[in-house]
């Protein structure tokens, strides 16, 4: 790694410091360099303001997401219920394990994304790789179908990584903070079943056909 990439990378990780423990408005040029331990001008010398550092942000958490779930999903894509919560389950545990990236990527008020071509780019690929994920397991609906499953799935998603993120969904369950994953995957288990009733039943009649 050069100077230079070693300093980009300290002036990210100082910032996404700083947004997990005091949120975006904690995030400023000057607390950047100030956690980095650089000089007050080294963080321009790679971002021109506050908004480049959250673009850059944004552009390398949706790029990780993007391979997360690509790998998750070429391993867990053989049926209906493993797809849908392999995303839910990557999802999840992506935003718990990356708050500071999380909290950036959705915030099109602090980062308006179609000023930024490369975060786009990674954005509309993450998404991309939940779509494929959904055609590929539903290939038997019809594409707006699938299109709506998609939608609901990254709704749901989204929405239960939010909650548990910000501990509201623990707390209003009773749930301790670090049995959350277990909360997830109960949560999970519910959602995935409402959409996958037909292949449970079918699953059924097979093992009941074969038993017989």
């Amino acid at each position: 790694m050069t100077e230079e990439t070693d300093l980009r990378r300290k002036v990210l990780n100082a910032s996404l410091a700083l947004i997990e423990a005091g949120g975006l408005d904690r995030l400023s040029m000057r607390e950047a360099a100030r956690k980095a331990g650089v000089s007050h001008q080294a963080p321009y010398h790679h971002f021109g303001d506050r908004g480049a550092i959250l673009a850059a942000i944004a552009t390398e958490g949706f790029g990780m997401l993007q391979q997360e779930l690509t790998r998750s999903l070429d391993k867990h894509a053989a049926s209906q219920r493993s797809a849908l919560a392999a995303v839910a389950r990557t999802y999840v545990d992506f935003a718990l394990r990356h708050p500071g990236h999380f909290r950036v990527m959705f915030r099109s008020d602090a980062v308006p994304i179609e000023n930024y071509p490369e975060a786009l780019e990674n954005a509309d690929a993450a998404f991309g790789a939940l779509v494929q994920a959904i055609d590929r397991s539903f290939a038997g609906e019809p594409p707006e179908a699938r299109r709506n499953l998609a939608f609901a799935c990254w709704a749901f998603t989204h929405g239960l990584a939010t909650l548990l993120l910000d501990g509201l969904l623990a707390r209003r369950s009773g749930t301790p903070k670090g049995r959350q994953s277990e909360l997830a995957d109960k949560v999970i288990k519910s959602f995935v079943a409402q959409f996958t009733a037909d292949e449970t039943r079918l699953d059924r009649k097979g093992r009941s056909r074969h038993s017989g």
